[in-house]
C-alpha cells in the first residue's frame, strides 16, 4: 500500500521570523489583488484595482536578500466607473499609451518589528521615485492540487502630484477635487515552485 500523504508546508524561523521558504514563487492573480485608495471631495475613499500584473518574486535563504519586481499594464484599471477609468487612463492621469506599464522593483528587505520593510523604486507616468512597502507574511498552506501558496499583505501611500501626476480642480468651499495621497494595497497568494 502506498503513502500518498502530501508533505505540510512549513515555514522557516530566520533570527526569530517566520518566513517562506527558500524559492522562486508565482503569483496566483485569481486569488490576489493589486488595489489603490484615493480621496474624491477630500471625504470619499474611491478604490481601484488591476488586473493584468506580473510579479517575480524570489525568496532569499537569507531573507533581506530576498527580491520582487512587479509590472503591472496600467490600462487594465478598473475604479467600477467607465467614465472615471478613461479619465484615469487619459493623459491628465497614467497616460496608458505613452505609458503602458506601472513598475516596482525592491532594493532592499529589511525586518521591520513583526513585518517587512521593502523598498524599491516605483515607476508611474514615467517618473520614478522609491517607496517603501510594509509586508506581512500570512503564512503558508497546501491546496488540494498539492501547491503550496505563500500568504503576503502589503501597503504603501505615496503622494500623486511626485510622479507627475498633478490634474485637479478646485472645490467652491476650499479643497480639491482628488487627495493627492494614493494608498497602494495588496493581498497576494503566491504559488512555489
Amino acid at each position: 500500500m502506498s503513502d500518498t500523504t502530501q508533505a505540510t508546508p512549513t515555514v522557516r524561523t530566520v533570527d526569530g521570523r517566520t518566513v517562506p521558504p527558500a524559492g522562486t514563487y508565482s503569483v496566483d492573480a485569481s486569488h490576489s489583488t493589486v488595489e489603490f485608495v484615493a480621496r474624491h471631495l477630500m471625504v470619499t475613499k474611491v478604490r481601484g484595482r488591476f488586473a493584468d500584473y506580473a510579479v517575480d518574486l524570489h525568496i532569499a535563504e537569507v531573507p533581506e536578500q530576498s527580491r520582487v519586481d512587479v509590472v503591472i499594464q496600467s490600462a487594465s484599471i478598473s475604479t467600477g466607473d467607465a467614465g472615471r477609468d478613461g479619465h484615469v487612463s487619459s493623459p491628465d492621469f497614467l497616460d496608458v499609451a505613452q505609458y503602458p506599464t506601472l513598475e516596482f522593483h525592491s532594493t532592499s528587505v529589511t525586518p521591520a518589528g513583526g513585518e517587512w520593510s521593502v523598498t524599491g523604486d516605483l515607476t508611474i507616468h514615467g517618473v520614478t521615485r522609491p517607496v517603501e512597502l510594509a509586508v506581512t507574511f500570512g503564512g503558508l498552506a497546501e491546496d488540494p492540487w498539492g501547491n503550496q501558496r505563500a500568504f503576503f499583505s502589503a501597503t504603501t501611500e505615496f503622494d500623486r502630484e511626485d510622479f507627475g501626476l498633478t490634474w485637479n480642480q478646485p472645490l467652491a468651499g476650499g479643497g480639491v477635487l482628488i487627495g493627492k495621497k494614493v494608498k497602494v494595497e495588496l493581498e497576494i497568494q503566491a504559488i512555489a515552485g
